[in-house]
Parts: C-alpha cells; sequence; structure tokens
C-alpha cells in the first residue's frame, strides 16, 4: 500500500519524516538494514531518485548509513534516535498545545481533557 504523501510539504521531506518514525518507533531496528531504494520507493509509490534524495539527506544526519555494495543501514547510536524520538515528541506536543490553545483551551483544561482521554483508553 502507498504511504500518505501529500502535496503540503516536498515528497523527500515526507519520506525522510516516515523513515525517521518507523526508525524511533522500532518498525527499523539499529543496524538493520533498510530495504532497497527501488523497494522502498515501490512501496512509497515515488520515483527512485525521489527515495534516493531523502536516504541521501537521512545519511547526512547519520541516521542512515551507507556501505558501498552492502546496502544501507540505521545508524546503531542508541542516543541519536533517542534525542530525534525527544524531538518529535516534543514538537508534537508543541503542535497540540498550540492548536489547543487556539481553541480557547486554558493549559488546566488541556491537561483534564488529556487524563480523561487517557483514563478511558485504559479500560
Amino acid at each position: 500500500m502507498a504511504w500518505n504523501l501529500t502535496s503540503d510539504r516536498p515528497i523527500f521531506i515526507q519520506i525522510v519524516d516516515r523513515i525517521s518514525a518507523d526508525i524511533i518507533s522500532g518498525k527499523y531496528r539499529p543496524g538493520e538494514k533498510l530495504p532497497s531504494v527501488r523497494d522502498l520507493a515501490g512501496e512509497a509509490a515515488v520515483n527512485p531518485n525521489t527515495m534516493q534524495k531523502a536516504l541521501g539527506e537521512l545519511e547526512r544526519t547519520g541516521l542512515v548509513w551507507s556501505q558501498r555494495t552492502s546496502g544501507r543501514f540505521i545508524t546503531e547510536d542508541m542516543n541519536m534516535i533517542r534525542e530525534l524520538k525527544s524531538s518529535v515528541a516534543q514538537e508534537k506536543i508543541g503542535e497540540f498545545l498550540t492548536q489547543m490553545q487556539t481553541l480557547g483551551y486554558s493549559n488546566e483544561e488541556i491537561l483534564a481533557l488529556m487524563n480523561q482521554n487517557m483514563k478511558g483508553d485504559s479500560k
């Protein structure tokens, strides 16, 4: 099934974000080999050149590394993965809080709603 890519941001950036999310969520484990550019491009339903550009960006950040004849691998640097996970979480929390405050909720009301929602999830 094709990835849910939109026209609101460059496709290669969305691919970087998707693969990064797959890494921090554990779908791809540290040291694991990534599928080939062609396979990932097929899965995402994008041009292989676009996938290559995204993977190049992931290499530039150090999240992925390349071995000339063997393919690309996920970093084994657990600190880097934890820091990325924390950074993404902080970004998402900031976006959520901004949206809730735009709706007129105070921080106390937001916390109450979150607590209520989380208790409902545990049932």
